[in-house]
């Protein structure tokens, strides 16, 4: 069993992109919450599988949704260090990490 962690700017964009969808279309927020579960669902089953965007670090998009989620994987650890839009500031993530967890 793999625990699962979000960083804490990694948690207000997930649950600020929720809002926002539910803003434009009733439920949708919902839907997308539920996508970014099946994406972490896919990130557990193959995690090496995603694109490296550092030595440490992988994104995995997620279908339906310009998002993708950005993760680590240490020890029994799924760490989400973003979940992010693919068309805003796509180096941001890198200042919440050190740059030897990168």
């Amino acid at each position: 069993m793999i625990n699962i962690k979000f960083l804490t700017p990694a948690e207000a964009e997930f649950f600020d992109a929720i809002s926002y969808y539910n803003i434009q279309s009733e439920g949708l927020g919902y839907e997308f919450a539920a996508e970014v579960k099946r994406t972490i669902g896919r990130i557990i089953q193959y995690p090496e599988a995603w694109t490296k965007l550092s030595k440490r670090t992988r994104r995995c998009r997620t279908n339906k949704f310009p998002y993708g989620v950005i993760y680590q994987v240490k020890e029994e650890t799924l760490l989400i260090v973003a979940v992010m839009h693919l068309s805003r500031e796509p180096q941001n993530w890198k200042s919440r990490l050190k740059s030897k967890e990168l």
